[in-house]
């Protein structure tokens, strides 16, 4: 007579995710066992195998439970990781971040961003543009040395929700020096989607967490 698993929890009949896997990794060392045995039987009386065989054969059912075993607590741990990411993402939300991007942040009449640099340069601009694009404004910043900059611009009239962008222009002399626009956005919300922390930012959109450069 079979008997129905009952799950701990609900109390129901059926197979549990545990047991499962133990059932399976049963089966599995059943048929290899059978499958050895029917060998040893069925063997050549005048070349049986040797120990070494058999030895090499037992070897390698353990060698599959032991990756599928490996496999199932990697999984737990995963699972488990992303949980906590949850759970230090949800503090987050409200959080002034520093992300890529050109949106220049206005609060108090002024407008504020960033950039970053590899390389030392000898002269670092940064133009402010209108939604169409012209150049409304410009910042000198003279020379700067490779890293992490931050600017502001007098924005008076300029509401929050004002569409300003900005660009950086970086030289060496004649040569241009790479620089990366970086601009302040808030944290609204915070997701998993699939295996990854994602987070929902005000005007950025859905970024992931490891696209943030810092957290104010």
């Amino acid at each position: 007579m079979a008997f129905a698993t009952i799950d701990p929890v609900t109390g129901s009949a059926g197979n549990t995710p545990g047991a499962t896997a133990r059932k399976s990794e049963a089966g599995s060392e059943d048929r290899f066992l059978k499958l050895l045995v029917a060998q040893m039987q069925n063997q050549d009386p005048l070349n049986p195998l040797d120990n070494a065989q058999v030895t090499s054969q037992m070897a390698q059912i353990n060698t599959v439970n032991g990756v599928e075993k490996l496999n199932r607590t990697v999984e737990g741990l995963n699972t488990q990781f992303i949980q906590m990411q949850s759970l230090q993402g949800a503090a987050l939300v409200g959080r002034d971040v520093v992300v890529s991007g050109n949106r220049m942040a206005i609060a108090d009449d002024v407008g504020r961003g960033g950039f970053e640099t590899d390389v030392d340069a000898r002269a670092v601009s940064v133009e402010v543009l209108a939604s169409d694009g012209s150049v409304v404004g410009t910042v000198d910043m003279g020379a700067q040395k490779a890293g992490r900059h931050n600017f502001e611009w007098p924005a008076k009239g300029a509401g929050p929700e004002a569409d300003l962008r900005f660009r950086v222009v970086a030289t060496n002399g004649e040569a241009a020096v790479p620089a990366t626009a970086l601009m302040h956005d808030k944290v609204q919300a915070v997701n998993t989607g699939g295996d990854t922390l994602m987070l929902e930012l005000l005007r950025s959109g859905n970024v992931p967490y490891s696209s943030v450069k810092s957290f104010n």
